[in-house]
């Protein structure tokens, strides 16, 4: 019986040779450590990468071996991406803004044998490197080395200066792992999720089916190539065949707006704090030129109504929701407008804007009971998000930890609601969840709708202890600069957009809120702080 290629492999390199061959010229423009900026083409960049690969394995690393980098999104960090990729070698990630216990066991238990490390943040290496049990070499990703007390180090230039460039990629096994990255550790130790070569083609596949990038984009991906593969873009915006602008260490506003005007950047991709960020530069700097861009997509969690709303209003940018986890390879939803949304008033729209969207092409989603029930998908029942499909984790890399994982569904710990037409609501993550009076309180809906509020420039809501109810919000709010409101207003705010017993007992101001290294509120922090307050009954 006749049959298709169906044992060709779901290869990396196929997508990159692809975008070399045919788009040579596309450009890659890089921010460097030093702030300068370099400007190249894929099709010059690949000798660099075929060099690299052969440098690597010169290394003693192997296939199926990694690698560790420690670096902000760049070109030689995007030169690593592709090296490792394409000839079976793992890019392990480092989240540079973990604890350093954090990041000497996620080195020691990936096996990284060689660190390639960023000039600027060689100090924060070296507080660490003394615990490291396996890592052989170190790379600075320069031309130089600068003084440093790591031994054997080497400039990545010098590295790759006199490698033969690899010929021809290998044909690897689709479902070896390709990249390693770790979750940010909140209880116990970090886990590592291992992104195969057919989960990461598939997952790149199916985003840019979802939503398109195409080879006239200009792409600047404000996520960190650090944290879940950048959500894919390095892959998905050189498959597309679109030009990459990386911003280096500089995520500051004027450093990202300045960007967008001179590169004439299309899409950006990044966390709520960031565009918070740009949408308060943006108002004190109206004359800032904002005009090529069309689309935000904004994820690691909830994006304010208002926020949606003033950037498509004042700047004619559409912010786009998605969600996922370092477990879903990452992006597994987003908030599409449907054909049938076209007529509705732009305020209608946002009800579905607000959302986490649909999932994506491929995978599969269900909510569940505490027992484990399905629930219906009727916008009106919620219950913890279970999800799976081909680029899904099935387990965590050498981690017995399973509790995850149930009957070939992933547990994503966020309780949801699901409209009929499959938008996923993100109600709030389980252990968020206020529990008041046996009735339960979303700390994600008090959020967004005290960041509504225009004096807001920020919120966290948890829950504290009280001696009636047995939890009652509390919320930290910073206000925007030059901005005034009172605790009081911010009640009368909400009044009437949620329901009464849900106002919180107190409202805190604060300068600032405490970040995880994604970017996300740190309600630990918060909750270290606070959820020891007995409130009285």
């Amino acid at each position: 019986m006749p049959h298709m290629m169906d044992d060709f492999p779901l290869l990396l390199s196929t997508l990159y040779d692809h975008a070399v061959r045919h788009h040579p010229g596309r450009g890659i423009v890089s921010v460097e450590h030093d702030l300068t900026v370099t400007r190249t083409t894929y099709g010059a960049t690949d000798d660099r990468v075929r060099r690299l690969a052969t440098a690597i394995a010169d290394l003693g690393v192997g296939p199926g071996e990694a690698i560790g980098t420690f670096a902000w999104n760049n070109l030689r960090h995007h030169e690593l991406y592709w090296a490792t990729a394409n000839t079976g070698r793992l890019c392990h990630t480092l989240n540079i803004r973990l604890f350093p216990d954090q990041l000497a066991y996620i080195v020691n238990h990936a096996g990284d044998k060689v660190l390639f490390i960023d000039p600027g943040l060689l100090p924060l290496v070296e507080r660490f490197a003394g615990e490291l049990k396996t890592v052989e070499r170190y790379v600075v990703m320069g031309d130089a080395v600068p003084p440093t007390t790591l031994p054997d180090v080497i400039a990545y230039e010098d590295l790759i200066a006199d490698a033969t460039p690899w010929g021809v990629w290998p044909r690897l096994d689709e479902r070896s792992p390709m990249m390693l990255c770790y979750t940010s550790g909140t209880t116990g130790n970090p886990k590592g999720v291992a992104y195969t070569q057919r989960s990461t083609y598939l997952h790149t596949i199916s985003s840019l089916a979802t939503f398109p990038i195409a080879a006239r984009d200009v792409v600047l991906p404000v996520v960190p190539m650090f944290h879940a593969a950048a959500w894919g873009y390095p892959y998905t915006a050189t498959t597309a065949g679109a030009t990459l602008v990386y911003p280096g260490p500089d995520l500051s506003a004027p450093g990202l707006v300045s960007l967008f005007e001179k590169e004439r950047v299309t899409f950006a991709a990044g966390v709520p704090t960031v565009w918070g960020g740009i949408q308060q530069y943006l108002m004190e700097h109206p004359e800032a030129d904002t005009s090529s861009i069309r689309a935000f997509l904004c994820g690691g969690s909830a994006v304010s109504r208002a926020m949606i709303e003033w950037f498509h209003r004042e700047r004619g940018i559409l912010v786009q929701q998605g969600w996922g986890m370092t477990e879903t390879n990452p992006v597994a939803s987003i908030a599409a407008l449907l054909p049938e949304h076209d007529g509705l008033a732009f305020e209608e729209q946002l009800d579905h804007l607000q959302t986490a969207g649909i999932p994506v092409a491929g995978l599969q989603v269900k909510i569940v009971d505490e027992d484990g029930n399905e629930l219906p998908h009727d916008g009106a029942a919620f219950g913890e998000l279970l999800i799976r499909g081909p680029w899904i984790a099935a387990e965590y890399y050498r981690d017995e930890r399973r509790e995850t994982f149930v009957d070939g569904w992933m547990r994503t710990g966020d309780v949801c609601k699901i409209t009929p037409e499959g938008y996923i609501v993100i109600t709030d993550r389980a252990k968020d969840v206020i529990k008041s009076g046996g009735e339960w309180i979303s700390s994600l809906d008090l959020e967004r709708e005290l960041m509504a509020h225009p004096a807001v420039l920020e919120a966290a809501v948890i829950g504290v202890k009280h001696v009636r109810w047995q939890e009652r919000p509390l919320a930290l709010v910073v206000k925007r600069p030059g901005q005034e409101v009172t605790a009081a207003e911010l009640l009368a705010h909400l009044e009437g957009r949620v329901a009464k017993w849900w106002l919180p007992d107190v409202i805190e101001f604060t300068d600032s809120l405490p970040k995880t290294g994604t970017g996300k509120f740190d309600k630990k922090v918060v909750r270290d702080q606070f959820s020891n307050v007995l409130l009285d009954g």
